[in-house]
Formats: C-alpha cells, structure tokens, sequence
C-alpha cells in the first residue's frame, strides 16, 4: 500500500514538473509513460513458463518421496489405530514411536522441500527478472519512453500505456530464437 502510495506520488510529481505550466522549456510537450504488470509476464511468458516446468521437473522426485511417507504415516496410523488394543503395551509403544518418528520425518522433508522450492523459484525469477528488465530498456529506447514503472495493483491505468504483451512479445521472441 505504502509502495503504491509513493509511485503515485513519484509520477505525479514527475508530470507537474515537466508540464509546460511550469515554466521549463521542452523540444517536446508530452512525455511517453508506459506500465507493465510484472506478475502477468511471470506468469505467461515462454521464460516463466519454461522455469516453472523446469522447476517442477526438478522437485518431482521429492514430492514422489514425500507423498509415499505421507502414504505409510496413513498405513501405520490405520494399524495402530485398529490393533492397537489388541497389541501388548511394549509393541503398541514401538508402533507409536515409529509412528512419531516417521512423522517427524514427513513434516521435516515436507519443510524442506519448499524451503529449497522457495530458493530455486527465487533463483529463477532473479533471472527472469533481468531479462524482463532488459526488455522493458530496449523497448523504452527504441520507442522513445521517458518513464516505464512497474505497477501490480494500480487502482487504473489505461490500456494506451500498458506495454506488458510487448515486453511478453521481445522475451518470447527472446525464447525461441535460443
């Protein structure tokens, strides 16, 4: 909220400055500003899309792993749950420490995992993010902006200044010709 607050502030500032009520002469009496939804080309460009099957690929033999120590928890808790009465107090007390061993375990690796999910996501996003950051320069030099912020939850912008399926267009352009 804070952040939006202080971008507002920031193009408002930069427009009455450069308005030509405010007594600085321009060549120019207009200023080209253009907006791009970061989360939208996260979401939809080749290289974001690349990254996330990439990342899936790489943690699907953990989630594999996880799912089938989620499965025997579920087994040995049904084991202990209907011989358990029937069991005598010493093997009853193995199975449950076994139990909560394995629990442990499972929790433990669930937690890990997405530790180790969150780095390589953040790894590949910083990528991501340079690419996108080269895009968004060679558009705004080639087509002559003077400002091109960042914007997520903008209260409204109009389409006229919106240049994310540009800056998605140059990175999937990017992407298929490596």
């Amino acid at each position: 909220m804070h952040l939006n607050f202080l971008w507002r502030y920031i193009l408002i500032t930069l427009i009455l400055t450069l308005s030509p009520e405010s007594g600085i002469a321009y060549a120019s009496d207009t200023i080209k500003i253009g907006v791009v939804n970061t989360e939208k080309i996260l979401r939809e460009s080749r290289p974001a899309l690349a990254a996330h099957k990439k990342i899936d690929q790489e943690f699907l033999p953990r989630d594999a792993e996880i799912k089938e120590m989620a499965e025997q928890t579920r087994v040995m808790q049904g084991r202990l749950e209907k011989k358990g009465a029937t069991l005598s107090d010493t093997d009853r007390l193995e199975l449950e420490r076994e139990l909560a061993n394995l629990s442990r375990t499972y929790q433990r690796a669930q937690r890990q995992m997405r530790e180790d999910l969150t780095a390589r996501q953040n790894e590949e996003y910083g990528v991501i993010l340079n690419l996108i950051d080269q895009a968004i320069q060679q558009i705004a030099e080639k087509e002559r902006y003077d400002l091109i912020l960042q914007l997520q939850d903008s209260v409204y912008r109009s389409q006229r200044i919106d240049i994310t399926d540009q800056v998605i267009e140059v990175l999937n352009g990017r992407a298929a010709s490596q």
